[in-house]
């Protein structure tokens, strides 16, 4: 029997010294032998072929060609790969996860500009690092793309923590981001190159001169004795750590094979285990590391544990504590800074959107939403291009929708656009003609559709649809079915406002255009957050 691992591939030759003397050794369980192949594989690979065999999309990924095939057990270095699938594929369910590896995320400096900063004697803070940004010293702060590496992803949640949620922390979040996207690459190799060559002053001055990886990258580097080595800066608040998860997946139906994925499990957890980890410049779960560990200066003796879990049944959190939906809003706005999209943002302007939100100091129901959209506009890079329209009962002769802007891009009509969101305010006596305006919005973002973007309708409503004088839900599923054109997609994206929308009714008109989803915000007061979360998703629904 051969059981299949595919591992990221600085863990893999350590699974692969344990598999190899587990084989040597006589594997086998109830009688049958077990041989094990393991393959070090890019955990966006396969992440990607895990979508296309669910039939979804990570935000930024894609999925992987058939070449890429799904293994029976899979070690990606993060566990947010797993949150992320999840939250996109709900029956994606390995049925084991423990993590057998770790390593911190730290901060990548040079070893001369980290000296700049007090490094190795002193601690650098999140809140240090945030104040670099928009000042005349600003460091050329690198990333990997959080869509495509897991340090990448981990880094953003620990900007947006340390930011905070004030209008200035919001303000400094969309700061960082935007100068995190003019260094970005696709992979860990790539960014690792853009860091100095020679310690000449102007190949340090111009090169990159930070970046959040992990303590493994850093680790890995300076093995290969560079002629500028990387100093780690552990950084306080210490961000979650790399927790390397042991996932066997769910197409292992069969009990033999099953039982093969626990056996190889338990020589991971062997004390010996702990040694070959080392080799590769990682640290087992526990936080501490094995003999031949390289350690960085200034290197923790034992980072937080992580722990484990052994199923992947637990209300959709991994053991650090972070969901998949925070995770979606991390992805979220990353995508809204650094991708090129068409938005067509429809806003409720029903008598209901006047009623008061108790958890937002009474602000209206309105006014929490045009807050949501000043910041979700504040958010989009300049590749954009935006339209708003609002929407009741009777707004344009018997139209229950009206344009206000129409989508236009960014670099001209941010300030239009912006003005717009004033023109918010509810009708009092105004219903809410849900089915007729998300047809109208759904063609009009279609008619000039654009290839290489992100085409779609984000509607927020507080209610369901009641309209004397427009479509009934039939007749409109009908027609919005048949302006389906796959060639041609166009995203759907329903975010409810409140208790009294009817998601039943949301959800029907999802189900009728693939890839859309609908977001339900019971506390108005969150629609921040769900904004954020729709953005970072591709597919499926909350």
């Amino acid at each position: 029997m051969r059981l299949s691992v595919a591992a990221a591939p600085e863990i893999a030759p350590a699974v692969q010294q344990i598999a190899q003397q587990w084989t040597a050794g006589g594997a086998e369980v109830s009688g049958t032998c077990v041989a094990v192949d393991v393959a070090d594989e890019n955990p966006a690979d396969i992440a990607g072929a895990v979508s296309r065999d669910h039939d979804v999309a990570l935000a930024g990924l894609g999925t992987a060609p058939e070449s890429v095939v799904v293994p029976d057990v899979w070690l990606p270095d993060s566990s947010t790969w797993l949150l992320r699938l999840q939250q996109e594929a709900p029956g994606f369910k390995p049925t084991k996860i423990a993590s057998v590896a770790q390593s911190p995320l730290v901060l990548a400096m040079p070893e001369p500009v980290a000296k700049n900063f007090g490094w190795p004697d002193k601690k650098m803070a999140w809140r240090d690092l945030l104040a670099q940004f928009g000042t005349e010293s600003t460091l050329q702060v690198g990333i990997v793309d959080p869509t495509r590496d897991a340090a990448g992803l981990t880094s953003l949640l620990a900007v947006g923590a340390n930011a905070g949620t004030t209008q200035e922390g919001k303000l400094k979040k969309v700061q960082v981001l935007t100068a995190l996207a003019e260094n970005r690459s696709a992979l860990r190799e790539e960014l690792l190159q853009q860091f100095p060559k020679s310690t000449d002053a102007n190949d340090l001055g111009n090169s990159l001169q930070a970046a959040p990886l992990s303590e493994e990258d850093v680790v890995a580097f300076n093995a290969q004795r560079p002629a500028v080595q990387l100093s780690a800066l552990y950084m306080e608040p210490a961000p979650q750590p790399l927790d390397y998860p042991y996932a066997v997946m769910p197409q292992v139906v069969d009990t033999q094979k099953a039982a093969a994925a626990d056996a190889l499990l338990a020589q991971l957890a062997g004390a010996g285990f702990k040694e070959n980890l080392a080799t590769v410049g990682l640290r087992a779960p526990d936080g501490t590391y094995g003999s031949g560990f390289q350690a960085p200066v200034g290197a923790p003796a034992a980072s937080p544990a992580v722990k484990s879990s052994s199923s992947s049944e637990g209300g959709g959190k991994a053991a650090s504590g972070v969901s998949g939906k925070e995770l979606s809003q991390a992805v979220g706005s990353w995508v809204a800074t650094t991708l090129p999209g068409r938005v067509l943002a429809v806003f409720d302007v029903s008598g209901s959107m006047d009623k008061a939100v108790p958890t937002a100091g009474g602000a209206t129901r309105a006014q929490v939403t045009q807050e949501a959209a000043r910041g979700g506009l504040a958010l989009f890079n300049n590749k954009w291009a935006v339209g708003v329209w609002r929407f009741s009962t009777k707004l344009d002769g018997n139209l229950p929708y009206k344009e206000l802007v129409p989508i236009t891009p960014l670099t001209s009509g941010r300030q239009r656009l912006q003005e717009s969101i004033s023109d918010l305010d509810p009708v009092p006596a105004g219903n809410t003609g849900l089915y007729d305006t998300v047809l109208a919005a759904y063609k009009e973002v279609q008619k000039n559709w654009k290839a290489g973007r992100s085409n779609s309708v984000i509607l927020f409503t507080d209610g369901e649809n009641l309209n004397e004088d427009g479509l009934e839900q039939g007749e409109f599923l009908d027609q919005l079915k048949k302006a389906v054109d796959p060639k041609r997609p166009v995203r759907l994206v329903l975010i409810g406002i409140g208790n009294e929308v009817n998601k039943a009714e949301l959800d029907k008109i999802s189900a009728t255009v693939k890839g859309s989803g609908v977001f339900i915000a019971q506390d108005p007061a969150r629609i921040s957050d769900i904004f954020l979360e729709a953005i970072g998703t591709r597919t499926g629904a909350n």
